[in-house]
């Protein structure tokens, strides 16, 4: 059996200085996406490179009219800033060698990482909360500073997310992880904007304008309801592989 590998390639040089990652990857609520791709866009930051993987599906993404790498990294230096993003859903085979692939090729240049994951909110009230929790005590005390809620009691978080926080913990990379409180069901650019204004503005020390994710809310919506979509049926898809699993293994 092959080892399941990812790959990075440089298409340019980078300007930032031992830069902030702040990843960007769809999963609920596409806070993630939503945010980073606002980030991207606000500071204007350059392609820096991609990152492939058989492991990733079979298809091919385009925007302005180019064809574009599924997954990618962007960097800018003022502030130093390092974004992860991909425009759908990753499977559940890709989680490792994306992620050690993050670590192997691309750790030794930026100075921590920003996580970011969507949870659905028990209630209206609950919409756009943000609890942090990270992997050295130090970064543990920078969300504390920031005014990020950092829960008592123990959680889980699994996915893609999960997988790229627990290479960096393993690997001794400083790492945060933001939980983000979304809807429950359709893309979410509030709870964005809200991770935005109260986490990361704080923590990466930038001011991003976030008046577009008001004004664009419905377009926005459209726009990712397609990779909503998908990242719900991969995640269906994973389950039905995961008690196909739980009964073979009861019955043998």
């Amino acid at each position: 059996m092959t080892d399941q590998i990812a790959s990075f390639e440089q298409v340019a040089e980078s300007r930032a200085d031992a830069p902030t990652l702040i990843e960007g990857l769809p999963g609920h609520g596409l806070v993630a996406a939503i945010a980073v791709d606002q980030i991207t866009d606000q500071l204007d930051l350059e392609h820096y490179g991609n990152i492939a993987s058989e492991e990733f599906p079979p298809v091919v993404t385009f925007e302005d009219g180019l064809v574009q790498d599924l997954v990618r990294v962007y960097t800018g230096p003022d502030p130093s800033v390092m974004t992860l993003e991909s425009d759908l859903a990753l499977p559940g085979p890709s989680f490792e060698p994306l992620s050690r692939c993050v670590l192997s090729e691309l750790a030794d240049e930026f100075s921590q990482a920003i996580f970011l994951a969507g949870a659905p909110a028990e209630s209206e009230e609950q919409l756009g909360d943000v609890t942090g929790v990270a992997t050295t005590e130090e970064l543990r005390a920078e969300l504390v500073d920031a005014g990020i809620q950092v829960p008592e009691e123990p959680g889980l978080v699994g996915g893609i997310t999960g997988s790229l926080v627990r290479e960096c913990y393993q690997a001794d990379v400083p790492a945060a992880l933001l939980i983000v409180r979304a809807h429950p069901f359709l893309p979410d650019p509030e709870a964005a904007k809200s991770v935005i204004e109260t986490a990361l503005e704080p923590l990466v020390e930038f001011d991003i304008d976030t008046t577009a994710l008001d004004e664009q809310a419905d377009e926005i919506q459209q726009r990712m309801q397609q990779v909503a979509q998908q990242y719900q049926q991969i995640a269906e898809e994973q389950e039905n592989q995961h008690q196909q699993q739980m009964q073979t293994g009861m019955f043998q």
